[in-house]
């Protein structure tokens, strides 16, 4: 049995929260239903499996959500940022500080998750002589479980070549428990004879998908670089709740701070300014106070526009993302957070759609042309959804081909639709995992998946 999840996000808190332990300790129900019924075989007879595979497909840990990389100010001499050559040692100290801090910030729930992949983690009982479960004896068997962990857009960093990196993976795999050595953690399937092996048995070919996101991926500099993305994360999202703190902290009610932190955690990404306004309702910050945070949140976007980063970035004669974020920016330089306001919720009326598809990318997967696989997998736009690719009649390798998105695990606190422009938010917390089944596991189903959601 194979389970595949994505986008976790468990940052070091800095930056929003991340999903709750309650979310590791329900996956870890689920997956002891699930190796049972995997177990039930295809004439009604019980047979325990003795393995289950786990593929963690990117974004697990969130290094790019983190004010770490704000130690040293912009100016100050060597200040580390996600795009700083990673051979320049400082680098190295820095993913190591953040990856404990976000370890130990969700120690509970991976202690949760390891435990799984320890010896009588998990165990099922045995089959009688009638092929039926054994709930009498207490000689249940273990199961093997295995973690295997890709890197996506959001921590990429792992990827790195280098023994420092080494020594920062090799926590990260004492920490989850992981099967993966202390060499870069694979970004694609066949970077790992393992993962690839693992994938071809069960028929799935897996990968983050952030490589057809332009924002979030340098196609010219590959994985091991960062992005735009890592650039406006660090600089607009971690940092203004940063500067708002140090530039008028006496000015500023201590729930405020908290509530820019929780910035990260906003759905749609659109409706960023809105939550920021509501959070200046909801703490009564005076409108003298508004315009000084408004002139900080200006100042930000100029400086953003202005590094050197994001100007390489610009490409000449052609529409680009620099030029969206410019014309965002510029936007919000020009108007007031009431107006702003009135034009976010205009502007998701009347075009943003959060359901981003990655499926006409599956199309040209040389595992779905080749049809080798039988499902394509991609996670990054935490929009969970099954895609028929394809239907072969006749052909008995594969029948049918999917595309399936692995959702996320993540707290998010979205815009209410009824009356957007009060600047409503509902938090709560989403889970999806899939499964995927070989030979005659679960009297031969092929796949299941599961998406929910909860409050706490």
């Amino acid at each position: 049995m194979l389970i595949i999840i994505s986008d976790l996000h468990l940052t070091d808190g800095s930056c929003g929260k991340s999903i709750s332990e309650t979310a590791f300790a329900l996956f870890s129900t689920r997956l002891k239903e699930l190796a049972i019924n995997a177990s039930w075989r295809s004439g009604n007879i019980y047979q325990p499996i003795d393995e289950i595979d786990i593929l963690l497909l990117g974004d697990i840990l969130d290094v790019q959500h983190s004010t770490l990389w704000l130690e040293k100010a912009d100016g100050t001499p060597n200040p580390v940022r996600p795009w700083t050559d990673y051979r320049y040692p400082g680098f190295a100290i820095t993913l190591g500080e953040i990856t404990r801090a976000i370890l130990e910030n969700n120690r509970e729930g991976l202690r949760t998750l390891s435990e799984l992949t320890r010896p009588g983690g998990l165990t099922l009982p045995p089959a009688t002589s009638e092929h039926r479960p054994d709930l009498e004896t207490h000689n249940w068997q273990p199961v093997q479980v295995r973690l295997h962990y890709m890197v996506g857009n959001h921590d990429w960093h792992y990827h790195l070549p280098g023994t420092d990196f080494d020594d920062i993976r090799r926590e990260v795999i004492t920490a989850f428990g992981l099967s993966n050595s202390t060499g870069p953690f694979p970004y694609q399937a066949q970077e790992s004879v393992s993962i690839q092996e693992m994938l071809a048995r069960y028929h799935v070919y897996a990968q983050h998908g952030d490589m057809f996101d332009g924002f979030n991926f340098n196609a010219e500099k590959g994985r091991d670089s960062a992005s735009l993305g890592d650039a406006f994360a660090t600089q607009i999202i971690n940092r203004f709740p940063v500067e708002a703190e140090r530039r008028l902290k006496e000015d500023l009610p201590p729930g405020l701070i908290e509530g820019l932190r929780e910035l990260f955690n906003v759905r749609p990404a659109l409706a960023v300014p809105l939550w920021i306004s509501s959070q200046l309702r909801q703490n009564q910050v005076s409108p003298a106070i508004q315009k000084k945070l408004k002139t900080l949140l200006d100042d930000l976007g100029d400086e953003f526009l202005a590094m050197p980063f994001v100007r390489d970035a610009d490409k000449k004669f052609k529409l680009d993302y620099v030029d969206g974020l410019e014309a965002v920016i510029k936007l919000t330089n020009t108007f007031s957070f009431k107006t702003i306001d009135e034009l976010v919720v205009w502007i998701r009326k009347r075009f943003w759609s959060e359901n981003i598809t990655f499926a006409k990318h599956a199309l040209k997967e040389e595992a779905f042309t080749n049809r080798t696989a039988k499902f394509i997998v991609y996670g990054h736009t935490h929009h969970h959804e099954i895609v028929p690719l394809d239907s072969i009649p006749g052909s008995p390798n594969p029948t049918n081909q999917m595309y399936i998105n692995s959702g996320t695990w993540h707290t998010y606190v979205d815009l209410a639709v009824n009356k957007s422009v009060e600047q409503k938010f509902v938090p709560y917390q989403v889970l999806t995992y899939l499964t995927f089944y070989m030979d005659d596991e679960h009297a031969g189903r092929r796949f299941e998946t599961w998406s929910g959601a909860f409050a706490e």
